[in-house]
């Protein structure tokens, strides 16, 4: 599988992408200066979402695909009246 070139966390499911959010240069900052046309992602059932044009990432903290996001399953719950569970 081919790594993204950018990975942005963001707490929203709905992100817009021009290519340029990163891009600075002496203050003139003109954001499709040097990206791409904007456009609005929505971060579906898999937790994250890749621009069409420039291959970023967004992925939705705690969502699926969030680094270190393990999914449970009724097997990793304590049975009821086990103590373990404060």
């Amino acid at each position: 599988m081919i790594q993204p070139p950018e990975i942005v966390l963001t707490d929203s499911a709905r992100v817009c992408c021009d290519g340029a959010t990163g891009i600075r240069s002496n203050g003139t900052y003109r954001p499709g200066a040097l990206g791409h046309p904007r456009v609005w992602l929505e971060i579906d059932e898999k937790g994250y979402v890749d621009c069409g044009y420039c291959d970023k990432r967004f992925v939705l903290e705690g969502g699926p695909a969030h680094p270190g996001f393990r999914e449970i399953s009724p097997g990793d719950l304590p049975a009821p009246g086990d103590g373990s569970v404060a």
